[in-house]
């Protein structure tokens, strides 16, 4: 029987509260589970000692027995020190644009920067001539005196 520390849902819609669980890993998100070992509230604050709770000796214990954690309760024991922090794996790039629209997103970007230079250049260029502007009144002011 393979066994899962994972989490079951409760509380109202909009409103979670998690139960940490050891149930059967065919078993149904929210079923039949084998022991409640720890809670989970996610609408307190990230500092708020509550928000995450577990009898570490209990989760030792099913970890010894071969229960696998999910992938959620594993960063949870991780961040507490029962376990090793899991790695946090590389996301998939399936949310990200096609190659394509890729493409044409960074000539966008590469005419935006063309475009951003060329108003600096021209910006800089009066700005050098004036200096010379004014200087110029300067020494004509002590030839006439």
């Amino acid at each position: 029987m393979p066994l899962r520390i994972r989490l079951s849902r409760g509380g109202a819609k909009k409103r979670p509260y998690y139960r940490i669980v050891v149930a059967d890993s065919r078993m149904p998100r929210d079923g039949r589970f084998i022991e409640k070992i720890g809670s989970y509230d996610p609408m307190l604050p990230k500092d708020d000692e509550k928000r995450i709770q577990f009898d570490s000796e209990r989760v030792k214990h099913w970890l010894g027995m071969g229960a696998q954690p999910s992938d959620r309760v594993a960063r949870f024991l991780g961040q507490a020190g029962v376990i090793a922090t899991p790695t946090i794996r590389e996301q998939t790039k399936k949310n990200q644009p096609r190659a394509k629209t890729q493409e044409r997103m960074r000539e966008e970007e590469e005419r935006r920067k063309a475009a951003e230079e060329e108003a600096k250049a021209a910006a800089a260029e009066p700005a050098a001539e004036e200096p010379a502007a004014e200087e110029a009144p300067a020494e004509e002011t002590p030839a006439e005196a």
